[in-house]
């Protein structure tokens, strides 16, 4: 017999060793959402972007989470209006999606990507070469925003700019670093940095 929505909810979320609250902060729900999903049955059936949202991080078909028929193979992904300066931040005046872009499901998870949750974003600059060059696309999972103790490349936003740049946390500040030594690194409170998401795909033209 197979498991219900709940149930695979449940078992899938145990596997991957999250809990059903923070799997609700992640869909921006309160604490208790899935929980009531799973013990309550409240709400009856998940919201078509909760239940996209869950079955991409978990890794599952969205058919055993309740959905009613088979999931598109492409991910429409925005790309959005604003540039990530590897330089000066730049202005965020506007970070409205241009247009989407399909891009498959199974392309973007084997790239360490959140369907549901990624973005491209364009290069400006030269303070992340030869990492990064002026005009290259970045794919962004917006739904990767924890700064690993080593330290990895992100869209940040900072000083009332949005960047791309390697940042590293140290204690209450973030370190923020251009690959190009002709930049000198920053270092900010962490309060005063927004992390979007993490640059997990160059796209280059050749």
């Amino acid at each position: 017999m197979s498991d219900t929505p709940q149930q695979a909810l449940e078992h899938a979320a145990r596997a991957r060793g999250v809990s059903l609250s923070a799997l609700s902060r992640m869909l921006g729900r309160n604490v208790a959402y899935l929980q009531q999903f799973v013990g309550r049955g409240s709400p009856r059936r998940l919201p078509e972007r909760e239940r996209r949202l869950l079955a991409d991080f978990l890794g599952l078909d969205e058919r055993v989470l309740g959905a009613p028929e088979p999931v598109a193979a492409d991910v429409p992904v925005p790309r959005r209006a604003v540039s990530a300066a590897a330089g000066a931040g730049r202005e965020p005046a506007d970070e409205r999606a241009l247009r989407d872009e399909p891009l498959p499901r199974a392309w973007l998870r084997a790239h360490g990507v959140t369907p549901g949750q990624a973005s491209l974003i364009d290069v400006t600059g030269d303070s992340m070469a030869p990492t990064l060059l002026d005009g290259d696309r970045l794919l962004v999972n917006e739904g990767d925003r924890t700064v690993p103790p080593g330290g990895a490349v992100f869209v940040i936003r900072v000083d009332d700019g949005v960047a791309v740049k390697r940042v590293r946390r140290s204690g209450a500040t973030i370190e923020i670093v251009s690959d190009n030594p002709a930049y000198p690194a920053l270092v900010r409170p962490a309060a005063e940095v927004t992390v979007i998401g993490r640059a997990r795909l160059l796209l280059r033209d050749l």
